[in-house]
């Protein structure tokens, strides 16, 4: 049996061992949080990257230095609509220590919502691979990937 999507580890990995295509991504990604890039197809042609290769690293690769200063952290989940959802992924929260700063959901539409939580995270008492691992067991949950990370 293959490794399910939601069986993902994260790596802190030397910045001159990256393919290019990574590091161009990072650059493109910087470029659109400082607004020196109008628009995704704007960031990639400035840093000489296509679209496609954006799109299969933007959700996959951080800056280190995000994710240690700031302690914040945005997840994004596509959930299945059914009474006590938020509140069983809120519970969750609680139990791992992670302080809500704010919270997106949007009206579900088919069955499904779309929710986005940003976490302050400098308390937690589990790590990212586990923390990601108990929203996903959860049965309502379609989807959770880590949007951003960093203030």
């Amino acid at each position: 049996m293959g490794k399910r999507e939601f069986d993902h580890k994260f790596f802190l990995v030397r910045e001159d061992v990256l393919p290019e295509a990574m590091k161009k991504t990072l650059e493109a990604k910087a470029l659109l949080e400082k607004g020196s890039a109008e628009s995704i197809w704007d960031a990639v042609q400035q840093v000489d990257l296509s679209r496609s290769a954006f799109y299969k690293y933007k959700d996959t690769v951080f800056p280190f230095h995000t994710v240690v200063k700031e302690k914040i952290i945005s997840l994004f989940f596509f959930l299945e609509d059914k009474p006590g959802a938020l509140s069983k992924l809120l519970g969750i929260v609680a139990s791992s220590k992670c302080n809500v700063l704010t919270i997106h959901q949007t009206i579900p539409l088919q069955g499904r919502a779309n929710v986005t939580l940003s976490l302050d995270i400098t308390e937690m008492n589990v790590d990212m691979d586990e923390l990601l691992a108990k929203f996903r067991r959860l049965e309502f949950v379609a989807k959770v990937e880590v949007l951003s990370s960093g203030g």
